[in-house]
């Protein structure tokens, strides 16, 4: 009887453990081999596509769709979707540097062609492929990175059990494993998986070893604020860094920082990247990855500078407190082979005095740091042999505008476009009374102007001669006739030609002349003056208040009228513009007959009145010059009758 009831309860157990190991079978246990004693391999079914990704993580293809789309001129690809995305608008500051790298006040170059932009330094990395989703970042998952619920897990085993797994994280952060079961994943770090699946296995297998990988891992959104193109949340790739979920963003714009670019989670800084040491150096270590509700924030751009010339890469370059010379230089790649290593011209604005330009010794200068708007030029050989014409123009504005200074304009510039550079006029500028002086000028008056007072010591010397002869021996008043002489030609010696131009345009006119600058011109708009000056022989010489409806005879009867000694005949005035009108001449278009008609004219602010002596009652002026004459001539202004009088 126990037989076989022992019979019985061994016929029940088979049969109690043949549906079950049917069912381990057909659910992922092959007993085939582990029946004859050899390893036991685990399978699983294979998983419906998610999101449009195949079981192997990749992306299906839907060759309908993508006709369509096609067919529809809708965008296929990343690379094409940067072909068409629009180039960023230049900045006020880009536009600048461009001109004055080209030497052109419009949007063309000298020779007529568009003008070419000298663009922010890192603004191709914003016209790259964008970012999307399916963009997996780098492929070294890092040891701190936390499962979540959509990352796959490729998990390896081989031993006394064999499987090749790729199990989905789900919601609720549970990886389910065949003949194991249900294993908590989710807030793991990556450096943690392999010890906790090892366990979990473990409880079900001996004499065995695996090998833990990721494979599509989950997506997180964050928040892309501050200066880039396109602001808002994204969906990025867990593995993704903030430069990469910037550029999804489309990057910095023209006046987005790419040297403060924050990482914020919660209420907290992480991290602040600087991409001119991923750009320069290769240096991302700063570059952190992000978790779902990372804000990355990009601040407006810091102080710009310019670098243009002979250097490797012209740009506006961003700088931090502190940076020189040596610094942009280093940011630019460098000079060129043919660069001057000697000297740079600096062009630095100043609230107060407008656009200054100063040169810069690169041997010894390295140091000196820059200021925001400043442009460094560094000159080639190149730009030695080119004509002047075609070279920028240093030109100094001062009076009455916005901003007097030094300014830098491109070739072909006029006297309007200096003003406009400074800002305009005030509401107190006088413009008949501009005074504008020209180096060149000045250097060709000068010589001339030497040449005349030579001239004049020798016929002055050659008549003391004659005068001596005749007298012998000389008395008192041929050696005190020589020193008047040699005092006057001191005194003439001691006044300088100014360089100035006579600019032709009326005493109401607000606009200065069409006329071309030079390099070291100088313009200068002085305020409306309220006074007439009256100088030379006149009983009581000085400055007298101006007022409207007066003429000159008017202004010489305030100074008591000319002297015993005058010569009425020659009196001439230089008017506000530095233009010079006699009885002698016709210069400013009219012709005088009479000994009052420059007196009739009626005054103009600014004027000065000057009767000369009666030449013809002292012996040795009569190879005296036309007064007049000189100071037009050799642009001495009234300045210098103070020193003459």
């Amino acid at each position: 009887m126990r037989k076989l009831i022992a019979t019985l309860v061994s016929g029940l157990a088979l049969l109690a453990l043949t549906p079950l190991a049917m069912s381990q079978a057909g659910t992922g246990a092959e007993t085939g081999a582990g029946a004859m004693g050899g390893p036991i391999r685990l399978t699983q079914p294979l998983p419906r596509a998610v999101n449009g990704k195949q079981a192997d993580g990749k992306q299906k293809s839907n060759s309908n769709f993508e006709r369509k789309s096609r067919e529809a001129g809708d965008p296929l690809s990343r690379e094409d979707e940067a072909a068409q995305r629009p180039e960023p608008a230049p900045s006020e500051f880009e536009l600048f540097v461009s001109r004055l790298a080209t030497n052109s006040k419009s949007s063309f170059d000298r020779d007529g062609e568009p003008m070419q932009l000298v663009r922010y330094f890192g603004s191709q990395l914003s016209q790259g492929n964008p970012v999307d989703e399916g963009d997996d970042g780098p492929s070294l998952v890092p040891e701190d990175y936390l499962i979540g619920a959509g990352d796959e897990i490729l998990l390896n085993l081989w031993g006394s059990v064999e499987a090749n797994l790729r199990l989905q994280v789900d919601r609720t952060g549970m990886v389910a494993i065949p003949r194991v079961g249900s294993v908590a994943v989710s807030g793991l770090r990556f450096s943690e998986l392999r010890k906790v699946l090892a366990l979990r296995v473990g409880q079900q297998f001996k004499n065995f070893d695996l090998s833990v990988a990721l494979g599509a891992v989950k997506s997180v959104r964050v928040y892309v604020t501050g200066f880039v193109q396109k602001p808002g949340a994204y969906p990025v790739s867990a593995l993704s860094s903030m430069l990469q979920a910037v550029m999804a963003a489309g990057g910095p714009t023209a006046v987005g920082s790419f040297r403060n670019i924050q990482l914020r989670r919660g209420s907290a800084t992480l991290s602040s990247l600087d991409l001119y040491d991923f750009l320069l150096k290769g240096d991302r270590s700063a570059d952190r990855p992000l978790r779902s509700g990372d804000v990355i924030h990009v601040g407006a751009v810091g102080p710009q500078v310019g670098v243009i010339g002979s250097v490797n890469n012209q740009a506006v370059f961003e700088l931090r407190a502190g940076e020189t010379v040596n610094d942009v230089l280093r940011m630019a790649g460098g000079v060129s082979a043919v660069a001057n290593r000697t000297v740079a011209s600096l062009y630095s604005f100043d609230d107060k005095a407008g656009q200054a330009l100063k040169s810069v010794d690169l041997q010894k200068d390295q140091g000196l740091v820059l200021k925001h708007g400043d442009v460094l030029r560094i000159s080639s050989a190149a730009d030695l042999a080119r004509p002047s014409v075609g070279l920028s123009k240093r030109v100094r504005v001062d009076g009455e505008v916005q901003r007097p200074g030094d300014y830098v304009l491109p070739a072909g510039s006029t006297l309007r476009d200096a003003i406009a550079a400074a800002g305009g006029l005030t509401s107190e500028a006088f413009v008949f009374g501009a005074e504008f002086t020209r180096e060149s000028t000045r250097i060709s008056q000068q010589e001339n102007y030497d040449r005349a007072l030579r001239e004049l010591e020798t016929e002055f010397n050659r008549a003391a001669v004659t005068r001596k002869e005749k007298v012998v021996p000389p008395d008192g008043a041929v050696v005190g006739r020589s020193l008047d002489q040699l005092q006057l030609i001191e005194r003439l010696r001691s006044v300088k030609p100014t360089g100035r131009i006579v600019l032709q345009f009326g005493p109401q006119d607000r606009d200065l002349p069409l006329l071309a600058v030079e390099d070291r011109d100088r313009l200068f708009v002085p305020s409306r003056p309220t006074s007439i000056n009256v100088y030379g022989s006149v009983f009581n010489g000085g400055s007298y208040l101006f007022a409207d409806g007066r003429n000159l005879e008017q202004y010489l009867s305030l100074a008591g009228g000319p002297t015993r000694n005058a010569d009425a005949d020659s009196t001439f005035v230089i008017r506000a513009n530095g233009s010079v009108v006699s009885a002698r001449n016709t210069r400013s278009g009219w012709s005088f007959s009479g000994a009052q008609a420059v007196e009739a004219l009626a005054a103009l602010p600014g004027d000065t009145i000057f009767v000369p002596e009666n030449m013809n009652k002292v012996s040795w002026t009569q190879e005296a010059k036309d007064w007049a004459s000189i100071l037009s001539q050799f642009g001495l202004g009234a300045v210098a009758l103070k020193n003459l009088k």
